[in-house]
C-alpha cells in the first residue's frame, strides 16, 4: 500500500516544482515514487460551464494514473494540485485509493507576483488572470484549512522546501 501526498497553494508558490525536488529526493533515498501535476489530467478544453476547472476528468484521470503508478510499484505519489475545500480533498482521497497528506505551501503575495510577471514575461492576458487568481485562490486556500502542514516555501530554493517536508 502507498501513500500519497498533495502539496497545495495558489498559483506560482512553487507547487511543481517541490514535487519535482521531493521526487529527487525520494529517487536518492531509493523510494519507489511517482510525481504527478495535477493541471495536466485536467488540461482539456472546453470545460464544462458548471466545472469550469474541469474538477471531474481530474478526478478520472487521477483515479487511473494512480492505480497505474502503484501498481507499477510506486510507494510514493507526489501530487502538485490545487484542492479549495475539504469535500474536493476527500474526492482526490477516494480517487487516489491510498492515505493522504496535504501540505500548503505558503509564499506572500508579493513573491508570487513576482514569480508570474517572470512566468507570464510574454503572456499579458495569462499574467492578469494569474495575478486576480494568487489572490482570490489564497484566500479560499485561508478559508478552507484543508492542509495537515504549512510549509514556507518563499525565499528558499525548491530543494529546501522539499527537504523541509516530513513525508512518510
Amino acid at each position: 500500500m502507498g501513500h500519497a501526498l498533495l502539496l497545495t497553494g495558489t498559483v506560482g508558490s512553487g507547487k511543481t516544482t517541490v514535487a519535482e525536488a521531493l521526487g529527487d529526493l525520494l529517487a536518492e533515498k531509493r523510494i519507489p515514487h511517482a510525481v504527478v501535476d495535477v493541471d495536466w489530467l485536467r488540461r482539456s478544453w472546453p470545460s464544462p460551464p458548471a466545472d469550469p476547472f474541469n474538477g471531474a476528468i481530474t478526478l478520472r484521470n487521477l483515479r487511473a494514473v494512480a492505480r497505474n503508478f502503484l501498481a507499477a510499484g510506486a510507494e510514493r505519489l507526489i501530487l502538485a494540485g490545487v484542492v479549495e475545500s475539504r469535500q474536493e480533498r476527500d474526492a482526490y482521497r477516494e480517487a487516489l485509493g491510498v492515505p493522504l497528506a496535504v501540505g500548503r505551501l505558503r509564499v506572500d503575495l508579493a513573491i508570487v507576483r513576482e514569480r508570474l510577471i517572470r512566468r507570464h514575461e510574454h503572456d499579458p492576458a495569462g499574467l492578469e488572470w494569474h495575478l486576480k487568481r494568487s489572490g482570490e485562490l489564497d484566500r479560499i486556500l485561508d478559508e478552507a484549512g484543508v492542509e495537515d502542514f504549512v510549509v514556507d516555501a518563499g525565499l528558499r530554493s525548491p530543494g529546501e522546501v522539499a527537504a523541509s517536508i516530513s513525508y512518510p
